[in-house]
């Protein structure tokens, strides 16, 4: 095992990384809010991989949060988040408080555009506000030469590519696919927040989808394939639909004659938590 090294502060972190550049290495960077699984574990493999010193950061974003949402509830374990990152190879764990973040609210605001109108940001005004603002942050302070994000964000990750893009960020965005479960459930830390019957029919999300990949190589209309994805999630567990949308990816529009790859994506409420899902179907090749 690698020996990790863990820092609070932006200044610590800096001096490290700058060291280690003035070194010529290069730095894989994984963002996450904690409470790791084997889906964060597999960015840091893929990290690994392509850079030689892997950087993660554990920071619960308060800024994208909204009211009456689950920041106080999110899951926290710090001690055993260390363990993990140990174990699978990261070098430096940044683990920020709040308030080394946000020490102070000068009011300017970072705006997305019409592709956090759709999906998660439909139904979560000021969300990817709150995920571009930390994401910033996170960036001016690692400035990693690739930082790797997983698919089943795939709103998120479709927004940060379009802002590393649009605003000349130094970083390179790495695509790593969604990892699940041995049912199929996608790995989220918010899993542990379904009870024993709700985890045995969330597999049920997954399975509707690959179902309505199905309805999109048969030609079906896009209505007719949100609907009975929909129908089927209902039908097999006792989660409510917050949505199911099929969109160009990943400009997130409702033009997919025009785009490479679609998705379908969704999220479902259970008693306690929200699960989002999705799956991307090539349409050409």
């Amino acid at each position: 095992m690698k020996e990790l090294t863990i820092v609070h502060t932006i200044q610590e972190l800096q001096e490290l990384l700058n060291g280690h550049r003035r070194q010529g290495l290069t730095v894989g960077y994984v963002p996450t809010m904690g409470f790791l699984h084997e889906g964060h574990l597999s960015l840091v493999e893929q990290a690994r991989q392509h850079n030689d010193l892997v950087v993660m950061s554990i920071f619960v974003n308060p800024a994208q949060f909204g009211p009456g949402e689950d920041f106080e509830a999110y899951p926290r374990d710090a001690q055993r988040d260390a363990g993990l990152a140990a174990e699978a190879g990261v070098d430096i764990l940044f683990m920020p408080s709040a308030e080394e973040m946000y020490p102070q609210e000068g009011g300017i605001r970072i705006l997305p555009g019409a592709q956090a109108a759709e999906l998660c940001g439909a139904s979560r005004p000021g969300h990817f506000d709150g995920v571009l603002k930390v994401v910033l942050k996170l960036f001016n302070i690692v400035d990693p030469d690739r930082s790797y994000f997983g698919m089943k964000d795939a709103q998120q990750l479709a927004i940060i590519e379009t802002f590393v893009r649009d605003f000349n960020l130094r970083t390179a965005i790495v695509r790593v696919p969604t990892v699940r479960e041995q049912d199929g459930l996608a790995k989220s830390s918010r899993n542990v927040h379904l009870t024993e019957l709700e985890r045995m029919e969330a597999p049920a999300i997954q399975r509707a989808l690959q179902k309505g990949a199905l309805l999109v190589a048969e030609g079906a209309k896009v209505k007719d394939i949100e609907q009975q994805v929909a129908d089927a999630i209902v039908k097999n567990s006792s989660g409510s639909i917050d949505y199911v949308s099929l969109l160009a990816y990943p400009a997130l529009t409702r033009d997919i004659d025009n785009t490479n790859e679609v998705i379908i994506a969704c999220a479902v409420k259970f008693s306690k938590t929200r699960l989002i899902d999705n799956i991307i179907i090539p349409l050409k090749g």
